[in-house]
């Protein structure tokens, strides 16, 4: 499909076909969506963890308002926010642009000093709120592969945070559980899938200068 055709195909998917899998190769594919989202500095303050597992689902299910994609859905991905950007994670990932790009630690010295900067110059919640945005884009990167792929996806942010962090223990894993997004195939009685998309004229959205 041309990208206007995927646009158009794709729907925040009400009711998932339990039945129906995404194939390992697929779901590989579509964790690489993820793996090289942009993000500000490249500093990369998420986590995502992909649930499979069916017990896990019922659980995040009861902490979601009962909403059945996250247990009709073949993969359920919660996108999390790092809540430990200090200095010690900057400096992490500075190492890793040395060793990927095989340049010298020492080179980058700059750059570092600029992102510890940066990071040390937000509260916790402005650090947190920050790298919630960052976790907006891999969303978007995935919700396209997604469709570029054929595969249905519901993002949602109905959910108890909380809930969801205490199920998954992310609070102990220094994470915040940002958005979910219900990944699969759509079941033909889905209703919303043959629903006209409505969206604002292009005069509406768009201010040319």
């Amino acid at each position: 499909m041309d990208s206007q055709k995927v646009l158009l195909w794709r729907y925040a998917t009400k009711r998932f076909d339990k039945s129906k899998k995404i194939p390992p190769d697929k779901c590989s594919e579509l964790l690489d969506s993820l793996r090289f989202a942009p993000s500000s500095f490249g500093l990369q303050p998420w986590k995502f963890v992909v649930v499979s597992d069916e017990k896990t689902k019922q659980e995040l299910c009861q902490v979601a308002f009962g909403q059945s994609q996250v247990v009709d859905c073949s993969h359920l991905v919660v996108l999390c926010a790092r809540t430990n950007l200090d200095a010690d994670y900057v400096r992490r990932y500075t190492r890793s642009i040395a060793d990927a790009r095989r340049v010298p630690l020492d080179s980058l010295s700059l750059y570092e000093d600029i992102m510890i900067k940066a990071m040390g110059s937000m509260s916790d919640t402005e650090r947190i709120s920050w790298a919630q945005k960052q976790v907006y884009l891999a969303l978007g990167f995935l919700l396209l592969s997604a469709a570029q792929m054929g595969i249905d996806a519901c993002p949602m942010e109905g959910f108890d945070s909380k809930g969801v962090d205490k199920v998954l223990g992310l609070n102990d894993a220094n994470l915040m559980s940002t958005v979910l997004c219900a990944l699969g195939y759509r079941a033909e009685d889905d209703a919303y899938s043959s629903l006209k998309k409505v969206r604002f004229a292009e005069s509406d959205l768009f201010k040319f200068v």
